[in-house]
């Protein structure tokens, strides 16, 4: 009876916490989506008025046309989608090199290969900027696609997943005639499919939430991204601040949509990967 009342309170415990963190994250969301709907004169109003009495879209008029948001759309769009994709492509095949493939000092090279996620990006933050600078890639979408088309953390994820993947089903499709590559596209990708999925949200979420990158390398207002644009929306017109909560709504979507389509995913994806939270 004692070891059951101790695990009822401990779960009303998680329970609340659960709950106090769920309205910490959600709040915040609300009311700027609320705010997204409201005139100027009413996002301030105490006590706050969580649903407005008139829903105005002059908010969302206004970041549409009288700004260049669908052109800030389309760059993060473009930018996201191919460091995504590039990720995915590079990650796999890396991974695949270092769980199923058996070549000297792979281990090693793999370890050495992590340890580069403890130095930080600060520290290479200057070299990188010169180094795309004398490549003439300042300004330019492809700074950003180039220098994010790797990455550590997802070879360590799709890595872990692979090494779930017993090496017998490998060792069948040679014996079967299947070349390395073959092995890697018709096998080892379906069976990764959480841990890529994982991946993609993970990269997709981080790409198109990226500020630092964007205001470093990218200078005329045609290549601008989203969060580069809302900044400069924000300089501009500080007082609408309407407008502002309705361009980061818009900004939000394909984040949502991208998650929602493959939560199931990714939980598996990162237990697989030996990932704990």
């Amino acid at each position: 009876m004692k070891n059951k009342r101790r695990r009822m309170i401990n779960n009303i415990i998680m329970f609340i916490i659960a709950v106090l963190v769920t309205v910490v994250m959600v709040v915040p969301f609300l009311w700027m989506l609320g705010a997204s709907f409201k005139l100027r004169s009413e996002i301030f109003t105490v006590p706050i008025q969580w649903i407005p009495k008139t829903f105005h879209l002059d908010n969302y008029y206004e970041v549409l046309h009288e700004i260049n948001f669908p052109v800030y759309f389309w760059n993060t769009a473009k930018i996201t989608i191919s460091i995504t994709l590039l990720q995915v492509l590079t990650c796999s095949m890396a991974a695949y090199a270092f769980s199923k493939l058996k070549w000297p000092g792979r281990d090693l090279v793999f370890l050495l290969y992590l340890g580069t996620m403890m130095i930080p990006w600060h520290a290479i933050m200057i070299p990188q900027f010169i180094i795309i600078q004398r490549l003439g890639l300042y300004d330019n979408h492809l700074s950003l696609i180039l220098t994010g088309a790797f990455s550590v953390f997802g070879v360590f994820v799709l890595r872990q997943n692979m090494v779930s993947i017993p090496d017998s089903i490998c060792e069948a499709a040679k014996i079967d005639g299947c070349s390395p590559f073959g092995i890697y596209a018709r096998i080892i990708l379906p069976l990764t499919k959480n841990g890529i999925l994982t991946l993609v949200v993970l990269t997709f979420n981080t790409v198109w939430n990226d500020y630092m990158g964007p205001m470093i390398y990218l200078d005329s207002d045609a290549k601008r991204t989203i969060q580069l644009g809302l900044a400069t929306f924000k300089r501009q017109y500080d007082a609408n601040y309407g407008a502002i909560m309705a361009g980061t709504v818009i900004s939000l979507i394909p984040v949502v949509v991208i998650y929602m389509i493959a939560q199931r995913y990714i939980v598996d994806g990162i237990a697989y990967s030996g990932v704990k939270g």
